[in-house]
C-alpha cells in the first residue's frame, strides 16, 4: 500500500513523518503543497473527509493568526476551502491520503 503524504519539505512534522514511514518501510509519496499547490476540489475532498474544515484549517499556527479578522471571521465550509487553497500552509500537515480515500 502506498501512502500519499502532502505537506511542507521544510516542516518537521512532515520530515518526521517521513522518516518514521521509512524506518517501518512503508511505501510512501510525498507533495509539497507549495511546489505543487492543490485545487480546490482536492481540498474540498479532504475537508469532507475529515468532517469539516474545522479538522483540516491549522488555527494554531502563525498562517492562520496573521490572516486579517474578515477572512477567518464566520467561515462557510466554501471560504474556508477557498483560504486553504489561496495559502496552502493552514492545512495541517503532514495530510496522509490512504488508497482507500480515507484521510488523515
Amino acid at each position: 500500500m502506498t501512502l500519499k503524504l502532502y505537506g511542507l519539505s521544510k516542516c518537521c512534522t512532515c520530515q518526521k513523518a517521513i522518516d518514521w514511514l521509512d524506518a517501518h518501510k512503508i511505501r510512501h509519496s510525498f507533495s509539497d503543497v507549495k511546489e505543487n499547490p492543490v485545487g480546490k476540489d482536492q481540498v474540498a475532498k479532504w475537508s469532507k473527509a475529515l468532517g469539516g474544515w474545522e479538522k483540516m484549517i491549522n488555527r494554531a499556527g502563525d498562517t492562520w493568526r496573521g490572516l486579517p479578522p474578515d477572512k477567518t471571521a464566520n467561515l462557510t465550509e466554501a471560504r474556508a476551502v477557498a483560504l486553504a487553497v489561496e495559502s496552502a500552509s493552514l492545512i495541517r500537515r503532514p495530510l496522509i491520503e490512504h488508497k482507500d480515500g480515507s484521510v488523515t
